[in-house]
């Protein structure tokens, strides 16, 4: 009786406590098909919200979970592809925010995987995002434990794949992208999955609760212009045209849209310049503030 109440108040907050009630949320979570990106990386997201499917003899890795509506999705993508849900043996987080850690533990339970992430997202996520930097307590998701932390630079490996964590810290504390090599037809490809380098609505000046985030921002920047990327992966659909390639690859087009390291190098120098647009024009408010 007891294991029965817990499981069915684990539904209601599924389902009621963090439903989608926003359109543009429903909008992100439209089901696409799933489809092999290059190698051993598929894609098993939805239209808007990302999730990665990278294979190995030894098991799968299955990056990011989108919202907690998305995991019903990503489950059948998964078996569309062929695969076993249980047969994932590590979940990575990309960051703490409810469109991307909505359904972490959802996924935990699913999989009984273990949940890697950065320390400082590790904390966000604790909290079900509540307590958020810049969002306050307006996007509470599920609370999760994070089973193992994450350091700079630390690599996860399982069978054949390296998925090495960068910390890119800005848009969360613990923002991660993560990087890979994936092999095919005997050529290998430099892979990267962005966290998010967008500062939306964020307040990057006098920022009591995250007080060095527009010193986060530059040196993620600045980390991410070194990178060298093939294949451009993100967070978000729209960072790396996501269903403009797909509709590609439904044209057959001749050579693999997703290997797109000008599209990669776009990206970062727009969001960049954005960044800094919002910036000065709040550094100039409270340079005018201080004057009067």
């Amino acid at each position: 009786m007891k294991s029965f109440l817990s499981l069915l108040i684990v539904l209601l907050l599924s389902t009621s406590l963090f439903a989608q009630a926003d359109e543009r949320d429903r909008e992100w979570n439209r089901p696409v098909e799933p489809f092999k990106i290059v190698g051993n990386i598929y894609y098993v997201g939805a239209s808007e919200i990302t999730a990665y499917l990278i294979t190995t003899p030894k098991g799968h890795i299955l990056l990011d979970s989108g919202f907690a509506e998305t995991v019903p999705l990503i489950k059948a993508n998964v078996a569309k592809l062929g695969f076993r849900l249980e047969d994932v043996k590590v979940l990575l987080s990309n960051h703490a925010h409810y469109d991307h850690a909505g359904g972490l533990a959802e996924l935990k339970r699913l999989t009984k995987a273990p949940l890697y992430a950065s320390r400082e997202d590790a904390e966000l996520m604790a909290r079900g995002g509540k307590g958020d930097p810049n969002f306050g307590d307006r996007y509470p998701f599920e609370p999760v434990t994070a089973d193992k932390l994450l350091s700079d630079r630390q690599k996860v490996k399982l069978g054949t794949m390296v998925m090495t964590a960068n910390l890119t810290p800005g848009h969360t504390k613990g923002c991660t992208t993560w990087t890979t090599v994936t092999e095919e037809s005997g050529k290998k490809y430099n892979v990267v999955f962005v966290c998010s380098t967008t500062a939306p609505g964020y307040k990057l000046v006098g920022n009591s609760d995250y007080p060095n985030i527009a010193d986060d921002y530059e040196r993620t920047f600045g980390r991410l212009k070194s990178f060298n990327p093939d294949v451009f992966l993100a967070s978000h659909g729209n960072f790396f045209d996501l269903l403009g390639k797909i509709e590609k690859l439904k044209n057959r087009a001749d050579a693999n849209p997703f290997i797109d390291p000008t599209g990669y190098r776009d990206f970062i120098a727009q969001t960049e310049k954005d960044f800094r647009s919002k910036l000065k024009i709040q550094q100039d408010e409270a340079a005018s503030k201080t004057k009067r």
